[in-house]
C-alpha cells in the first residue's frame, strides 16, 4: 500500500489467489494505482521465471522485488521429522534464494531497481525454540547481504528487513502479544527505511539492541535458557 500511495504499479502474488486478488482490489480502490495479481507457490521452481515474465509484462517493466513470504512451520515437528526440517529450509530460504537470483539478474542487467527481503530476527541467534526456522532466515539474512554487495556495482539496492514479531495469521496465538507490532506498523518502518536507502533495519526497532544482548550471551548460559 505504501509503495502504491507513491504513485507505483504493483503485482501482487500469494499462495491464496483469491486472498491475492482481494489486497490488489483494494489498494487498487484506495490509491488509484495499477495493481495485478497472481497465484504464487514458492517451491514451484519452475515458476519462478514466468512469474516474473508476467509481472514485467503487466507493469511494463520491473523497478523492484519485495520478498515477503516464508513459514514459522511446527518447529518441535521439525526437530525429527527430517522431511519436515527440509521442507521449512526450503520455504523459509532455498524458495527466496531461487526468486531472488533470478529477480538479480532482471534488476543488474538494466543497472537500476531495488530488492526488500524480510528476513527475521531469529535468525540473528539459534534458539532451542525454533532453529529450524531461524537458520532459514539467518541464510536468507546473509545471502541478501551478500546479494547487495554484488549488486551495488549495478546500482540496485537491496534491503535487509529483520522482523520481530508481527501480529498476522502466521503468529497468531503463537507470540507475545505485546511484543506484536501489527501489519501496518511493520509496514511503515519498512517503506521508511526504504526511503532513506537503508542497508538494513529492524522492525520494530527495539529489537536491535535485545538481538545485541542475546547474541553476546555466553553458550554456558544461554544453552539453559529457555526461549
Amino acid at each position: 500500500m505504501r509503495f502504491a500511495k507513491d504513485g507505483a504499479s504493483l503485482f501482487l502474488a500469494a499462495r491464496e489467489e483469491s486472498e491475492a486478488a482481494r489486497i490488489a482490489a483494494d489498494v487498487a480502490l484506495r490509491t488509484e494505482a495499477l495493481a495485478c495479481w497472481s497465484g504464487f507457490e514458492a517451491t514451484d521452481y519452475a515458476s519462478h521465471e514466468a512469474l516474473l515474465d508476467r509481472a514485467t509484462a503487466e507493469l511494463g517493466g520491473l523497478d523492484g522485488v519485495v520478498l515477503a513470504f516464508g513459514n514459522l512451520g511446527d518447529e518441535e515437528r521439525a526437530r525429527t521429522d527430517a522431511a519436515y526440517a527440509r521442507l521449512l529450509i526450503e520455504q523459509n530460504l532455498t524458495a527466496s534464494v531461487s526468486l531472488l537470483t533470478l529477480a538479480a539478474q532482471r534488476l543488474a542487467s538494466q543497472r537500476s531497481g531495488f530488492i526488500v527481503v524480510l528476513a527475521s530476527v531469529a535468525g540473528d541467534r539459534g534458539r532451542k525454540a525454533n532453529y529450524v526456522y531461524g537458520c532459514a532466515k539467518a541464510g536468507l539474512a546473509v545471502f541478501a547481504q551478500g546479494l547487495r554487495a554484488y549488486l551495488n556495482r549495478f546500482n540496485v539496492r537491496v534491503l535487509t528487513v529483520k522482523l520481530g514479531f508481527v501480529d498476522t495469521r502466521m503468529t497468531y496465538g503463537r507470540v507475545p502479544r505485546l511484543l506484536a507490532v501489527s501489519p501496518e506498523f511493520a509496514a511503515e518502518r519498512i517503506h521508511r527505511a526504504w526511503r532513506r536507502r537503508a542497508s538494513e533495519v529492524y522492525v520494530p526497532s527495539f529489537w536491535r539492541p535485545i538481538m545485541a544482548v542475546v547474541r553476546a550471551i555466553p553458550d554456558s548460559l544461554f544453552n539453559r535458557i529457555e526461549f
